[in-house]
This record gives structure tokens, sequence and C-alpha cells, in this order.
């Protein structure tokens, strides 16, 4: 008899990952859908269809739905008070869902949850002070501290792609008021960007070419070559990484973790982006702060989120808080 499902939903900057996920984290069917540029209307329809479908190929009774949004969510009301890269403001996002879906839904901040997972089942087993980073087309941020996910006096938390890097930095994102923000410098969008300036200086490597030809999305071009060794390439991840690197070492100092996991489309660079933010990080960071604290790559990759909300719905639809 097939066990119990919930759905985990994982909405982005440019996609929502739905999944259907059993009580061990086994995933049994997937759906992906672009949501990049979509107004607030549409936006949820493609949300409610991409978890319509994991519903429809669960394979077992679905209980309910667990959302990350990249938005800060007040715990009190479970409304989304602001999303940086998407039109998610004022919305009491799981009530609507759960009003469009039938099911009872839940929701925290997609960052919350990546750390969530990653802490539960991933590269943060174990500990009892972690920080997640996800790196996409923002920043998302996740606090594990004393073994518990940390959320903060409302439920907005642990915004940690905007710490500031650079006071005279470039402007921010979306709806951040910031300058010189991390997500500013080392987001996927900010490779994206340092890729076509490095790319135009150097019209005849592989990651000119790319440039020049238009080629949309980049950042998974500009891994792929600097795997082959293209040295344009190579440059901007160590850009990215060194950035990424000061972040780590600011973080390290204020919360002293025994890890960093660092996921999101972007870890598919892997050493090459993980390399100069761990030499970066030994360079800035105090050394009573840093000691011991590992630079790891997500066990679970682009999927933390989504997971941690498979994570979030299993546990809270039971009872069983995940705050401290």
């Amino acid at each position: 008899m097939p066990g119990r499902r919930v759905i985990g939903v994982d909405v982005g900057g440019s996609k929502v990952l739905a999944g259907a996920v059993d009580a061990g984290l086994a995933v049994h069917h997937r759906t992906r859908l672009p949501v990049r540029g979509l107004d607030p209307q549409l936006l949820l329809q493609t949300v409610q269809q991409a978890v319509e479908e994991a519903i429809e190929h669960a394979g077992g009774e679905v209980i309910g739905v667990g959302f990350g949004i990249p938005s800060m969510i007040d715990r009190r009301t479970g409304v989304s008070r602001l999303a940086i890269n998407l039109e998610l403001g004022d919305v009491p996002f799981a009530a609507l869902m759960s009003e469009r879906l039938g099911l009872p839904c839940v929701v925290d901040n997609d960052g919350n949850l990546a750390a969530l997972a990653e802490h539960r089942a991933g590269a943060a087993v174990g500990t009892d002070n972690a920080i997640a980073l996800t790196i996409g087309t923002g920043i998302g941020g996740g606090l594990i501290l004393n073994g518990r996910l940390y959320r903060g006096s409302i439920g907005t938390a642990a915004e940690l792609g905007h710490i500031v890097i650079d006071a005279d930095g470039p402007p921010c994102q979306g709806h951040c008021p910031g300058r010189g923000c991390l997500e500013a410098l080392a987001s996927g969008t900010a490779l994206e960007r340092e890729a076509v300036r490095i790319g135009a200086e150097h019209p005849d490597s592989g990651l000119g070419r790319a440039v020049a030809a238009g080629t949309d999305p980049l950042g998974p071009v500009v891994s792929e070559l600097a795997w082959d060794g293209d040295v344009p390439a190579l440059v901007v991840l160590e850009l990215i990484g060194t950035r990424l690197g000061t972040a780590c070492a600011t973080l390290a100092n204020i919360f002293n973790p025994e890890v960093i996991v660092i996921g999101g489309g972007v870890i598919a660079a892997g050493e090459r982006l993980l390399a100069p933010a761990r030499a970066e990080f030994a360079r800035r960071a105090l050394p009573p702060c840093a000691d011991g604290v590992r630079l790891v790559p997500a066990r679970f990759g682009i999927e933390a989120g989504m997971l941690g909300a498979a994570v979030l719905a299993l546990s809270e639809l039971d009872g069983a808080p995940t705050s401290a």
C-alpha cells in the first residue's frame, strides 16, 4: 500500500519545482515550470499547476503541501511581506494556495527550508550550528542555531543575501533598497553580469564567443567553460567565489558555525567556485570563529528548497515545530 506523501514546492526567481515526497524524503515525481517575469496572478496559477501535476503523479495519498518562497514570511500571519525578485508582497500565500488546492498548506522562506533539508539529511547532518546559502537568481540564507531553525522575532531572519560586503557597491536587485549586498555581487545574476563584462574583454575566448552569441542562460555555460579550462570563465568564478568567501567570513565571525553549506544553481561550478571562497574566508575570518568551519557544497543541490518544503509539511502538519 503506498504511503502518505506531501508536495514540497520551491518557488524561485526563475522556476517553480514541485516534488511528491514521502516520509523518508524519497521523491516520487518532479514538476518544473518557468516563472521568470510572471505577474502575481499568473505566478500563483503556475505554482498551482505544478502542484496539481505533482499530486496527480504522487503515487500515494497527499496529505498537504509545503512551500518555500523567496520572500520574508511573517510567521504570525502567514503573509509574504516582501519578495526581492518576485511580485509577492503582502500576499497571504499559504491561505491562498490552500483555498486553491483544497489541502493544508504551510509556507516559509526558501533559504530557511534549504537549511532545514541540509540539516535534516544533507551536508549539515550532525551539526548544531550551521549556515546555508542558496545562490541562484538571488541569494537566500538559512540559520540552524543550537540544532533548530532560527527565524527571528516575526519570522523574517536570515536574509543573508543582503548583508553588505561593499558599502559603495552597485544597487541591489529587485525590491531591495540596499547597495553592495552579497546578492548584488555574488548571485547567479551577478555572475552572468560579470561574465558578459569579462567575456566582452576577451572576445577570442570561449566565454567571449558565448557572450557574442547571446547565450542564455549564461551561468551554466560559464561553469562548463571553466571546467574546460577557459581562463576568462575561471576568472569570473574566482571573482564570485572571492566575494562569497568575504561574506562567509562575516557570517562565521557572527555565528561561529560548524559548517557553511553552499547550494543553488551556481554550485554546479563546484571547486572552481568553492576554492577561492575558502581562500578568501581563511584570509578574513577571525581565527577563533573560523576554527574548524567547513565550506561545503549542498548535498541536495537545487532540490534543497523543495525537500525542505516537504520536511516543513511533514513536521508542521503533524504538529512538530521546526523553529527554536
